[in-house]
């Protein structure tokens, strides 16, 4: 007899590979049994308007599973969407739960980030409390590589391999441009609190390559005055400095950079202003105080949708932990959060794992200090081992006519 259905739901920022994620759900969930797959469309937010689609009129082969897989951004649609404590609105809850027991769903899964973990953990709690028998589970998805208690998120190691590669090219770039002229360039890059993307433009650092000059990253407080300093030693050195800053970097007084250009103003439903403007606010900082040719560089969304260099390491970890949420819920585990633990580095080897969702919702994963250097303007060795082996191998997309195809939804 096959068992009832399954629903799953996209959250929060896009990645690279929060669509392999989904391929790893719905094709583990057929290979188990589940009668239908359903797919949130926006998210819980889309649910909450009954919005969700049949996902076996979407998929139609092991074909257009390896085309999802290669395809960016959230292939359901995504949303940022907080869900109220319980205790302040039971009308919602009780809303989702009319809905979920008429699709007949027996598991609930969410791919996202920290505030998509905190969603998981309300409705696990809630349905324990009131009795039903759904069970809930969520799969780690976030460039930003901030998730507590998994060793890594899946999204970062993409992330990570586009901006490196980039970083590389944007020093080639001013390299060919810094003759007789002094000239800075900061690449601006995400990350509100944590400074792991930014940190991996380390990895630019190779054979033929310098890397940049400066990293800082938002763990620790920003010193406008010591890095201007920093800056007009370096220039008597070389002609070219590259700076890498973490778009969430803060004065000592708890402000953002952006925020003294006016930025970061729009606030999300989560109370996270949105932060941009940070490398421009800073080349034209030291354009004015030393006078010479600055441009500030912001990858923005480009650095979360370029599935075009993701990596394979990445691609199947993310299938992996899409796979083990449905295998987890499927053998009567609820409020909990696959995760990756790191098996070994040489050669790199990993496995899912599970754990309580309490423990890792509203939780952030920050670098340590220690993977810092001593005035906290480079990361160490320790840092750039960590990352390495998540930016290995290639994922070839599927070319048509010279562009990688994706799979797209229809309605």
């Amino acid at each position: 007899m096959a068992k009832r259905n399954i629903i799953v739901g996209q959250s929060g920022g896009p990645t690279a590979v929060i669509n392999s994620s989904l391929a790893g759900v719905y094709k583990t969930a057929r290979e188990r049994g589940f009668h239908t797959v359903y797919g949130m469309l926006h998210g819980i937010q889309g649910l909450l308007d009954e919005q969700y689609v049949d996902l076996s009129t979407q998929i139609h082969s092991d074909m257009d599973i390896e085309l999802l897989k290669r395809t960016p951004s959230a292939f359901l649609g995504s949303c940022r969407y907080k869900l109220p404590e319980i205790h302040e609105d039971m009308e919602i809850y009780e809303k989702i739960f009319a809905i979920l027991d008429k699709l007949e769903i027996e598991v609930f899964i969410y791919i996202g980030g920290n505030d998509s973990m905190d969603t998981i953990k309300k409705l696990s709690d809630y349905a324990i409390v009131k009795g039903h028998s759904q069970k809930f589970l969520g799969v780690p998805k976030t460039i930003d590589n901030d998730l507590a208690l998994t060793d890594h998120t899946p999204g970062f190691g993409s992330a990570a391999k586009y901006i490196a590669a980039s970083t590389k090219e944007i020093i080639r770039d001013a390299l060919g441009l810094a003759y007789k002229k002094d000239m800075i360039t900061i690449i601006e890059i995400m990350g509100r609190n944590a400074g792991w993307l930014t940190g991996a433009t380390a990895l630019a650092k190779t054979e033929e390559c310098d890397g940049p000059d400066l990293i800082y990253l938002p763990e620790v407080p920003f010193d406008i005055e010591k890095f201007r300093d920093k800056v007009k030693e370096l220039l008597k050195q070389k002609q070219s400095i590259i700076i890498a800053v973490s778009e969430g970097i803060k004065l000592p007084d708890g402000r953002y950079v952006c925020e003294l250009s006016g930025g970061a103003d729009y606030v999300d439903p989560f109370g996270h202003k949105q932060l941009a403007g940070t490398a421009a606010y800073l080349a034209g900082f030291l354009a004015a105080e030393i006078g010479c040719k600055t441009r500030g560089i912001e990858f923005s969304t480009l650095q979360r949708s370029a599935s075009h260099m993701a990596s394979r390491v990445d691609i199947d970890e993310a299938f992996m932990v899409g796979g083990a949420a449905v295998k987890a819920a499927d053998e009567g585990d609820t409020g909990k959060m696959v995760v990756i633990d790191r098996l070994s580095d040489d050669p790199y080897m990993s496995t899912a794992g599970i754990y309580d969702v309490h423990k890792i919702a509203n939780n952030e994963k920050l670098v340590p200090r220690s993977w810092m250097n001593e005035d906290a303007s480079y990361v160490t060795d320790e840092f750039i081992n960590y990352i390495e082996p998540l930016i290995q191998g290639d994922y070839t997309p599927f070319m048509v006519n010279g562009l990688p195809q994706h799979l797209v939804l229809k309605r």
